[in-house]
């Protein structure tokens, strides 16, 4: 159990809640935002005490029950309220991050000829791709395997304005820094996760920001500009698919608009991959 993320998230979430959300009375001035720690102990129905050791990163194991309090109390969502049962060591045998590929998973990718596609795991490395991500992306079988990682690039990259508009890069930053905090609760014994987050907290402020806001959202689908220097921008949806029965692994397409001019862009790259 990660006592310290656990209160730190409590406290987080509590300090977003007002007690206009959740029926309450302002009740004359506060010294700090959201809700007071009796509040949401009223609200879940334990003791003040009891919250406080939580807050403070000295409580017991919570129970299911107590989390599933909490997570009304503080009006969780669903990736939050994951987020916090992982946290709180729930199940008790942590999963694995598995680095292999199921083979019908390869196949897939390998057969969508027009559609930009890569397999990517919860650190946000790049474990396997076809030939039109590659071109999309720049030359992957190139880059070093450390450097195949998707965080890195996005928050490290000198070239990432090249790929991406600033309102872009932005949206994607938080998207993606929300979804590795949920990996990071769900693998708290992954070394290279762990080492990762440390790496990026000690080498980019944008991301030490970001992770500051304990913001936990799974990624789902995001519109993107990607520019290309032969054929262009290109207006993608990007498209993130979990793999079933793979919580570690998700299938990221980049289509587009059939009929429109960036479809017709990803057919000119289809035809240069065929030329060269």
């Amino acid at each position: 159990m990660n006592r310290d993320e656990l209160a730190e998230f409590l406290r987080v979430r509590r300090a977003r809640v007002t007690p206009a959300d959740v029926g309450l009375p302002a009740g004359g001035s506060r010294r700090t935002p959201g809700l007071r720690r009796q509040e949401v102990a009223q609200l879940a129905g334990m003791s003040i005490d009891y919250y406080i050791r939580l807050e403070q990163g000295r409580g017991p194991h919570p129970s299911r029950q107590v989390l599933n309090a909490l997570s009304r109390a503080l009006m969780l969502g669903q990736d939050e309220r994951t987020h916090l049962f992982h946290l709180a060591d729930q199940p008790l045998d942590p999963p694995r991050i598995r680095e292999d590929v199921p083979g019908s998973l390869l196949h897939l990718i390998t057969f969508l000829e027009e559609v930009p596609a890569y397999v990517l795991d919860a650190r946000y490395d790049i474990r396997a791709w076809n030939t039109m991500a590659g071109v999309l992306m720049g030359d992957l079988d190139a880059t070093p395997p450390d450097r195949r990682n998707v965080i890195r690039w996005v928050f490290m990259s000198p070239d990432i304005a090249e790929h991406l508009t600033d309102e872009e890069k932005g949206r994607f930053a938080r998207a993606s820094v929300a979804d590795l905090r949920i990996a990071a609760g769900r693998y708290p014994e992954d070394r290279a996760l762990q080492a990762l987050v440390a790496e990026m907290l000690a080498l980019s402020p944008e991301f030490a920001e970001l992770w500051s806001r304990h913001e936990v959202a799974v990624r789902r689908e995001q519109r993107k500009h990607v520019h290309h220097p032969v054929v262009g921008t290109i207006e993608t949806i990007c498209q993130v698919m979990p793999v079933p029965d793979r919580d570690d692994l998700r299938l990221v397409l980049y289509t587009t608009e059939p009929g429109s001019p960036s479809h017709q862009a990803l057919r000119e790259l289809r035809q240069l991959t065929l030329s060269s």
